[in-house]
């Protein structure tokens, strides 16, 4: 069982508020409407109002329940952009991954449908450097978001400055900070930025090296947690098949006819191995694709974006859309390889049961490190992963 962690803050309570209750914009509120959000989620209830008045947070909370739309929803309530005016950058949004660049700019898009005197832009790497720096220099964004790489190096160049920043939004904060050459970067951006300014950092999990650096840069963030125990989704099941290395692929595609799913995310180990998994399925005449970060980045936002719209029903990727990769039509996970890590499980079988939904998780336990790992996660989140039983009812795992 993990330590019990001391945290400042509160927990995320149930509360009855509505969006139109946080006196937000108008035009934010129409955006809001328009894309169906009823209801605020718990922790959209209670870390809104906080971060909407400049106020730091640190924001953990299970997968699914729309952390992206706290900060993007609290950072387009904030800015006061006068069309014609040059734009200063008052936002920076940093993300793990380019994926996530990519989605959290079209969420700013989305959700500022009505406020479109806010200027937004993403850059990452893996594309031309001399267009994004033509696109940027041209019209200046007032919320920018990128890979902290891609950013420091605009940001060396003079291409961009941080002297106007008001705010700093670390998405996936924990995966993040705990790898050290994007730490370095996050540091060094941080310092070229005014000591006075928001920072907002989210995660569905969150560790204690993590969290002591998020208290380092920030000042007196308001914590809005969920204990690691209560880090489980309560629309999804989640069990498990023990079986050899050689029999994986067979049950995968007993799997694949057994079960009806709307879109199914396969996490394995290894760009190769999701590569050699995506061919022997599509010779079976499976309706999948592969995402890996070997891949050339036109061709990772293109399959991102046909899985995005139900153009392809199989998405086989490794770790990289793990964590906060939006799917909303995905209802079934299925770990062909176990993650290394319990956290890793979380994120993966987090893209299934997302914002109250039903979904479907499981995992191939394949020898003892595999065991070791599952016993972890049963420890750590306190959730029952329960052997695959043989007959599944569709109406559990489906809305």
């Amino acid at each position: 069982m993990s330590k019990k962690r001391n945290y400042k803050g509160s927990y995320a309570g149930a509360n009855t508020v509505s969006f139109k209750d946080m006196l937000l914009k108008k035009d934010i509120l129409r955006a809001i409407s328009e894309c169906g959000f009823e209801h605020p989620s718990e922790v959209q209830q209670t870390a809104i109002p906080f971060a909407m008045v400049g106020q730091d947070m640190i924001v953990q909370a299970k997968s699914g329940m729309g952390k992206t739309a706290v900060f993007v929803i609290a950072t387009l309530q904030q800015i006061d952009a006068t069309e014609g005016e040059d734009a200063e950058i008052d936002t920076l949004v940093l993300c793990h991954s380019r994926e996530m660049a990519f989605q959290i700019h079209k969420e700013f898009e989305r959700l500022g449908k009505y406020v479109p005197e806010i200027k937004t832009a993403v850059i990452y790497g893996g594309v031309n450097f001399t267009e994004q720096k033509k696109a940027i220099e041209e019209n200046m964004p007032h919320v920018l978001v990128g890979t902290p790489g891609r950013v420091q190096h605009f940001m060396n160049k003079g291409i961009i400055s941080f002297k106007s920043l008001q705010r700093m939004i670390l998405d996936e904060c924990d995966d993040m900070l705990q790898d050290d050459s994007m730490r370095r970067q996050i540091q060094d951006i941080f310092k070229k930025a005014p000591f006075a300014k928001q920072m907002l950092m989210c995660s569905a999990t969150i560790s204690e090296s993590a969290a002591r650096v998020c208290r380092q840069i920030s000042e007196n963030a308001e914590e809005i947690f969920l204990d690691d125990s209560k880090l489980t989704l309560h629309g999804l099941q989640q069990h498990y098949v023990e079986l050899a290395e050689d029999q994986k692929i067979k049950n995968l595609t007993s799997l694949l006819d057994r079960i009806d799913f709307n879109q199914m995310m396969i996490f394995v180990k290894s760009k190769k191995r999701a590569t050699a998994l995506n061919k022997i399925l599509s010779e079976a005449c499976f309706p999948s694709i592969f995402l890996h970060g070997g891949l050339k980045q036109e061709d990772r936002l293109d399959r991102y974006r046909k899985f995005k719209e139900f153009e392809a029903r199989i998405l086989i990727t490794t770790n990289l859309c793990g964590r906060g990769v939006d799917m909303e039509r995905v209802n079934v996970v299925i770990n062909f390889d176990m993650p290394e890590k319990s956290n890793e499980y979380l994120h993966r079988v987090g893209r299934a049961g997302r914002f109250g939904t039903k979904g479907l998780a499981i995992t191939f336990v394949n020898d003892e490190s595999d065991k070791k790992t599952l016993a972890e996660i049963q420890d750590r989140f306190e959730v029952k992963v329960t052997t695959l039983p043989k007959n599944i009812d569709t109406a559990s795992y489906t809305n």
